[in-house]
């Protein structure tokens, strides 16, 4: 009997807090819009897997396989990602916020619940800005619908009064936040001595603009109405106003600074994740030596043995010298010289004109000298190289030649690699090598690289990297290591 195809599995919109999936196979498996947080992933195959609008906050994902995994929209706080494949994940749109607790009590975090407590304080600070709203609105109708003299200049008193010691208050608490901030650490205390220094300075400042511009116009207006209600109210009932202003804006001063702040550190993280996702592409992408041509290379060394043993030696030391290339460097290491490019390269054609003998010449050409420090991807020339002798200079019988120009032309580094076989066909698709160096120029300078395939004047793949983007890895790679 034929095995049965194995099904995906599939959980979606499931709630799984705290389980235990480690070392399982989820290959292809959905997750959707599920409640995964304290999970323990460790080790897991969740290649392909969806898991994208899900809770997956304090899940651990050590040394699990999370390539082309979907995790879009998903909360990620506290995750556990050492160890784990994310070449190809898509973390688009994750975020990092913590449910509200009251360890860490935040207004607007309340409000953001839709729960019976964020409700109530968002219809409590509705209606004191609707108070406030309809105390402006009634003084300003009174300003300019009121007849008498009397009234509208105690009005406009009183408004110039408000206006200037609104002004007063944000200036004055604004000025004591990064004192309050460098000395203080009780948040408690914090508003304490922001209300004591608030209460005492409104004070003065409405004792100076009353006995300034306010006095006579409050004399005749206490004469002419001696009953009205607001008249019997303490002085320093009015100084509540600017007291619950100054610590508002104080503490949505804070509040502001913790949501950049979290908002900085979940940017950050995203491009850690982000950086890691592009080394393992980067890695997936590094160009390797084609083990066809170890194949040839040894068998043109065994040939050799009996009938040019010189010959033989040589080609063997050149083999050994390009694979010392690259393999004895650091492999976390995406960058080289084109110094060291250009070396790498000569040797594997010095190899491959032993094996062809008469019908290989090659040149390389470097416009100017400085052009030999920079840094650029390593062995983004060699997979040419080779793609040149195996389509081009092997389909040919007379002699052939491979020239490669390195040089600088309108700010934009050019490297090129000419060949004179046969030219590129019309419907003729990219094959591995090229890919992997365009998606290797894509990951590493996006739209400041491009790499173009063209018959004429002469048949040569160019390679052309914006200066400043070289010289901007290369500032970022010196400061890492410094």
């Amino acid at each position: 009997m034929e095995d049965k195809e194995k099904k995906p599995l599939r959980m979606t919109a499931s709630s799984l807090d705290g389980r235990d999936f480690s070392n399982m196979d989820l290959e292809n498996a959905d997750f959707s819009f599920s409640s995964l947080k304290d999970i323990n992933f460790d080790g897991a195959n969740l290649r392909n897997a969806k898991l994208r609008f899900s809770a997956l906050d304090r899940t651990t994902f050590r040394n699990s396989d999370l390539r082309n995994a979907d995790l879009s929209f998903s909360s990620l706080s506290n995750v556990d990602l050492s160890g784990a494949k994310v070449e190809g994940a898509n973390f688009s749109f994750t975020s990092q916020e913590k449910p509200f607790n009251w360890q860490d009590f935040s207004l607007i975090g309340l409000i953001k619940n839709q729960g019976w407590l964020g409700t109530t304080v968002a219809i409590i600070l509705g209606a004191v800005i609707l108070y406030g709203i309809n105390a402006i609105s009634y003084f300003t109708a009174e300003i300019v619908y009121t007849d008498e003299p009397v009234r509208i200049k105690l009005y406009q008193y009183l408004v110039f009064q408000n206006i200037i010691a609104g002004v007063f208050t944000i200036l004055l608490t604004q000025g004591l936040t990064v004192l309050l901030d460098m000395i203080v650490k009780r948040t408690t205390i914090k508003h304490l001595i922001l209300t004591i220094v608030i209460f005492v300075a409104n004070t003065l400042l409405s004792i100076a603009i009353y006995y300034v511009l306010g006095i006579e116009t409050v004399l005749k207006y206490k004469q002419m109405y001696p009953t009205e209600t607001a008249q019997s109210a303490p002085w320093y009932w009015y100084m509540w106003g600017p007291i619950i202003v100054a610590n508002v804006f104080y503490y949505l001063s804070r509040e502001g600074k913790q949501i950049s702040r979290k908002i900085s550190d979940q940017e950050y993280q995203l491009l850690n994740l982000e950086k890691l996702k592009t080394r393992a592409e980067l890695d997936a992408l590094q160009a390797r030596i084609n083990p066809h041509f170890l194949y040839n290379s040894l068998n043109s060394i065994a040939s050799l043995v009996h009938e040019d043993p010189d010959k033989a030696e040589e080609m063997t030391l050149l083999l050994s010298k390009l694979f010392r290339y690259t393999t004895g460097r650091k492999t976390d290491d995406y960058f080289d010289t084109i110094e060291n490019e250009l070396e790498m390269v000569a040797t594997y054609l010095q190899v491959e004109k032993v094996r062809f003998g008469d019908r290989l010449r090659f040149t390389v050409e470097v416009k100017d000298e400085a052009l030999r420090d920079l840094q650029v991807p390593k062995f983004i020339l060699q997979p040419i190289v080779e793609n040149a002798i195996k389509h081009g200079i092997s389909k040919m019988a007379e002699q052939g030649n491979i020239v490669v120009s390195i040089y600088e032309e309108d700010k934009w580094l050019h490297l090129c690699v000419h060949d004179s076989g046969p030219a590129f066909p019309d419907s003729m698709g990219a094959g591995y090598g090229i890919r992997s160096i365009q998606d290797k120029l894509k990951l590493l300078y996006g739209e400041n690289a491009r790499l173009e395939l063209h018959n004429k004047p002469t048949k040569s793949v160019n390679i052309a990297i914006q200066k400043s983007a070289i010289e901007q890895h290369q500032q970022a790679n010196h400061a890492v290591s410094s």
